[in-house]
């Protein structure tokens, strides 16, 4: 671990923040999780992704139906007094990022991970925005759908994302005292932030 380092990056829709961590990571020759993050909790716990990709809706998940598979209010009624908690789900996934960064440097994207990694002595974290305009171009090519759409998509999903970090984490998503560099991806544009991102690291972390 000693000579591990990790990035961590949380980002707005439409920034480019996954993009720019997948190529940084490329770049930096290092590992890069973002969603892969989900298959590995749901293979550690034995639970399925889907428990992961909607834990930040605040639901409860019968325990029993989350191992087994089972759907429907029968399962609901007959295992009602046994819950999965966003908690227990948010230690899953945690325990991955934390045994992943042990092991070797990676770009992670998202899932509280700065939070999740705040022991890590060789740690960066970088949120990233970029223009409202930019964005809605951005979301509005990706998901092909009409820029007032994707105003909307951009809206919600920003509001969850900061509804599950805020609650996770006690600080406040997308604040700049919650990370050690906030970058807005428009000045740059993508490929320069990377490379921007490449040579801060590089100097941080003496690689």
């Amino acid at each position: 671990m000693d000579e591990n380092y990790v990035i961590t990056i949380g980002r707005q829709l439409g920034s480019g923040g996954r993009e720019i961590g997948e190529k940084l990571a490329g770049r930096l020759g290092i590992s890069f999780y973002d969603k892969e993050l989900i298959r590995l909790a749901a293979k550690e716990s034995g639970l399925k992704e889907e428990f992961f990709e909607k834990a930040d809706e605040k639901k409860r998940y019968p325990v029993f139906a989350a191992f087994l598979g089972l759907r429907g209010s029968t399962a609901d009624e007959i295992y009602s007094n046994y819950y999965l908690s966003n908690e227990t789900l948010f230690q899953f996934q945690s325990n991955v990022i934390l045994g992943l960064a042990e092991n070797q440097s990676c770009v992670f994207v998202g899932r509280c991970s700065d939070y999740v990694l705040k022991q890590h002595p060789r740690c960066l974290n970088v949120f990233i925005t970029a223009d409202l305009d930019d964005r809605v171009k951005r979301v509005a090519g990706i998901k092909k759908v009409p820029e007032p759409k994707a105003r909307e998509i951009i809206e919600k999903t920003d509001k969850k994302r900061a509804g599950y970090y805020n609650y996770f984490t006690g600080k406040v998503w997308g604040d700049a005292e919650s990370y050690h560099l906030c970058i807005n991806s428009s000045v740059l544009g993508t490929d320069q932030t990377v490379e921007f991102l490449n040579t801060f690291v590089k100097k941080r972390f003496a690689v």
